[in-house]
């Protein structure tokens, strides 16, 4: 039997130990910060019996409508029985509604229905305000550089994915 040597780890460099100590306290504030972020609708989903799955995909579909289940499943990484509890859930509310693709009928396009989209907004209000406040008692400008900051925390392999979307919403806002 043939002896397999592998490389050793390597250690991550680390050049400045206070340095990391800023980082891991900025890796405790993402948590805090997300903690809080999503406290607000996860108060308003209570009333719906509805959990942060079908926050995202409220979310999702009320940026993208007409996303397709498969480019759904790609972004919220989810099992397929999942996003499909999820959104027989929301079909049967009367939140989301699903029409077959005209190029491909076995495609299923979602779109939110109004009361979805009146939930998506009171979903997003409290978010944005608080975003809005965090960048304005910064004192940053504009948002740029905390977009950026948080874009470069995406897998650098799904960034032009992830900016395609961000794109696409841009593009369907102004149109």
């Amino acid at each position: 039997m043939t002896d397999i040597n592998l490389p050793a780890a390597k250690a991550p460099v680390r050049s400045d130990p206070d340095a990391d100590g800023a980082i891991v306290e900025l890796i405790e504030l993402l948590f805090f910060a997300y903690r809080d972020f999503v406290s607000d609708p996860d108060k308003l989903l209570k009333d719906y019996g509805f959990g942060r799955a079908h926050h995202r995909v409220i979310h999702f579909v009320g940026r993208h409508p007409g996303i397709c289940v498969a480019e759904l499943l790609d972004i919220l990484r989810i099992t397929k029985q999942s996003l499909g509890r999820v959104l027989r859930q929301l079909i049967d509310t009367g939140h989301v509604r699903q029409q077959a693709g005209a190029a491909d009928r076995r495609q299923r396009l979602l779109y939110l229905t109004p009361r979805g989209q009146e939930l998506h907004e009171r979903l997003m209000a409290p978010q944005a305000a608080r975003v809005r406040a965090a960048i304005a008692a910064a004192g940053l400008d504009s948002g740029a550089a905390s977009r950026d900051m948080l874009f470069r925390l995406v897998d650098a392999g799904d960034r032009s994915h992830v900016l395609a979307l961000l794109d696409r919403a841009a593009m369907r806002k102004t149109a």
